[in-house]
């Protein structure tokens, strides 16, 4: 059996790893360390789903379910042995081999001619302009963050950061080659 590996599903072993917690508990931890930025948890039925495929293929067990008072039914989950030890094997692969990944901003970039020109300049000035409020926040959650936190916790937003640097510099660069007429093409949407 080999279980898909996903990000989400590389948090939610993570976590149990690190301590048996039930779903609500996890998808507060990936937002509390500001994990959200490189696992999407947006939709708390997608934790939900992860955690339902990791019991199924045997890397999590429920561990507890338990009731408070007027609250639902909670389910404390945590990681079999099989999944921490795949958890190990996917975060050796997550980190030694470049996965093929298909972000949007590379696939509207080959199909730039879609738009004008002067369209395409526009749409690019307001991702420059995203960039550097996101360049601008993340230096100061790096900066506050490293005086409670060790660096180690932070090596994803070091990561991000680098990113979104190499980005702007690369969007900036390309509008300018647009804004002075050394990149352009004829308009015929």
């Amino acid at each position: 059996m080999s279980t898909r590996r996903s990000p989400l599903a590389t948090a939610v072993l993570a976590l149990v790893c690190e301590s048996p917690m039930h779903a609500y508990r996890m998808q507060q931890l990936i937002k509390e360390r500001h994990q959200d930025d490189v696992v999407n948890v947006a939709q708390r039925n997608s934790v939900y789903q992860t955690i339902d495929r990791l019991l199924r293929d045997g890397l999590l067990a429920v561990r507890e379910t338990t009731r408070e008072e007027n609250r639902p039914e909670r389910t404390v989950y945590e990681a079999t042995q099989l999944g921490r030890e795949t958890l190990k094997q996917w975060m050796r692969t997550m980190l030694s081999t470049p996965a093929r990944e298909f972000p949007e901003f590379p696939a509207a970039l080959a199909f730039l001619p879609v738009l004008a020109p002067d369209e395409a300049l526009a749409a690019l000035r307001q991702r420059i302009a995203a960039l550097e409020t996101r360049l601008a926040a993340l230096d100061a959650e790096l900066t506050e963050s490293l005086t409670f936190v060790a660096r180690l916790f932070l090596v994803e937003s070091e990561y991000q950061r680098g990113q979104i640097a190499t980005e702007l510099e690369f969007v900036r660069g390309l509008a300018d080659d647009l804004a002075e007429g050394r990149l352009t093409w004829d308009f015929r949407l």
